[in-house]
C-alpha cells in the first residue's frame, strides 16, 4: 500500500531501507497514531481556549455520562490513566470549582467525585462543539464509509482489550 501521505513516505522509506522487512503493519497503526496525534492536536487547541486540558474533558465526559458520582479508580479506568495523573486531574477541577469529592455512602474511606453545577455546565456546552469538531474531521468519509471504519476499528479494539485485561 503506498499512499500519498507522511504515513506512506515513512513506509516507503523503510522499504528502501530495509527491503527484508514488511513495514506493512505501519500503513495502518502509523495512519492511527498519526490520526490521534492530529485529533487530539486539534481538540487540545480548542479547550485551550477555555482553559480546560484534553483529559480534564474525559473526566468530566465520564462523570456527565455516568450520571452520578464516580470513584477516582473508575475514572482512571475510564480514561486510561495513572492514579496519579487522575489525581492531578481531580485536584486542578476541584480547584477550579468543576467537581466536588465527597465520601462515598458505600465505604467512608473512598471518595466519590461529582460535577458542580458549574462543572455540569461547562461539560454541557463543550460537548456539542466537540462533537461538531469530530463531524468535520470525518467529512472526508460518506456514512458508509463512516460505518465501515467504525466496525474496523470495533474489531481491532475488542482483540486489543481483551490483550490489556
Amino acid at each position: 500500500m503506498t499512499l500519498d501521505d507522511a504515513v506512506g513516505r515513512i513506509c516507503a522509506q523503510w522499504r528502501e531501507q530495509r527491503p527484508d522487512l514488511d513495514v506493512s503493519p505501519i500503513d495502518v497503526i502509523g495512519r492511527v497514531r498519526r490520526l490521534g496525534a492530529l485529533t487530539n492536536q486539534l481538540t487540545d487547541a480548542a479547550f485551550a481556549e477555555v482553559g480546560v486540558s484534553r483529559m480534564e474533558f474525559e473526566v468530566l465526559s465520564a462523570l456527565r455520562r455516568a450520571g452520578g458520582g464516580l470513584r477516582p479508580s473508575q475514572l482512571t479506568k475510564e480514561t486510561l490513566s495513572s492514579g496519579a495523573a487522575t489525581t492531578k486531574r481531580l485536584a486542578r477541577l476541584e480547584a477550579e470549582g468543576l467537581i466536588s469529592r465527597t465520601a462515598s455512602r458505600r465505604d467512608r474511606r473512598e471518595v466519590d467525585v461529582h460535577l458542580t453545577e458549574r462543572g455540569r455546565e461547562l461539560i454541557d456546552s463543550l460537548f456539542p462543539e466537540q462533537l461538531e469538531r469530530e463531524r468535520q474531521m470525518l467529512d472526508p468519509l460518506d456514512a458508509d464509509e463512516r460505518q465501515q471504519l467504525a466496525a474496523l476499528l470495533t474489531k481491532l479494539l475488542g482483540s486489543l482489550d481483551g490483550m490489556m485485561r
